[in-house]
């Protein structure tokens, strides 16, 4: 295994906590008023695809416009306010380059979103690449993400390492053909049977990260 490619949310960002209460609280509620939409289906996903996502299965009450301003205003609160590092695993993945990998950034997040990110922490020369849903046909769960970052570090899928904390994340690894490392040390709701491994914390994901590379 020569590349990581590790997801934002969850991940390298405790954000995950934070969009779920702002989706229940404030933007599902608005988007289908007589519908209980559990967070956990859409984790991971692309915030463009989620209102299609929503009118598919629910019915949407608002527009699109409206639908992408209410995850506008909570993406600048969430990143620029609320989230915060989480400790050990920047450290995890410059120990990684440090080691000859390659580090790619995989995420549904926008780049505007990320780039708040990577200012806010300090992480801008952290990665190798960056690979953002807004830069393929489907987000996730659909692989392609992953297999342009894949790409991007000259490496096939296979030989490809993925940290992720989702469901829909790990689905995407998994489609890519990505060894996928599941991370609950933040977001304990991703499906177990999906990532060929589960670490529980930071510690047990630098074990099986650096074992695996």
């Amino acid at each position: 295994m020569t590349a990581v490619l590790c997801d934002m949310d969850g991940v390298i960002v405790s954000s995950e906590a934070h969009w779920k209460r702002h989706e229940s609280e404030d933007i599902y509620p608005e988007v289908v008023p007589d519908e209980t939409v559990p967070p956990e289906e859409t984790t991971g996903m692309y915030y463009r695809e989620i209102y299609d996502y929503l009118d598919d299965n629910y019915g949407a009450a608002i527009s699109r416009e409206a639908f992408l301003e209410l995850f506008e205003a909570a993406g600048r609160q969430i990143y620029g306010e609320e989230a915060e590092v989480v400790e050990g695993v920047p450290e995890l993945l410059r120990d990684a380059r440090a080691d000859g990998h390659s580090v790619s950034l995989v995420t549904s997040s926008p780049h505007h979103w990320i780039d708040v990110v990577l200012e806010r922490f300090e992480l801008e020369d952290d990665f190798d690449a960056i690979v953002s849903a807004a830069d393929v046909e489907r987000g996730k769960p659909a692989a392609d993400v992953y297999e342009r970052a894949a790409r991007l570090a000259g490496e096939d899928p296979a030989d490809c390492v993925a940290i992720e904390d989702s469901t829909n994340g790990a689905t995407a690894a998994k489609a890519a053909g990505a060894f996928t490392i599941g991370f609950t040390g933040v977001h304990s709701d991703i499906d177990r049977s999906i990532p060929d491994v589960v670490a529980e914390n930071v510690a047990e994901l630098r074990e099986l990260l650096l074992e695996r590379l």
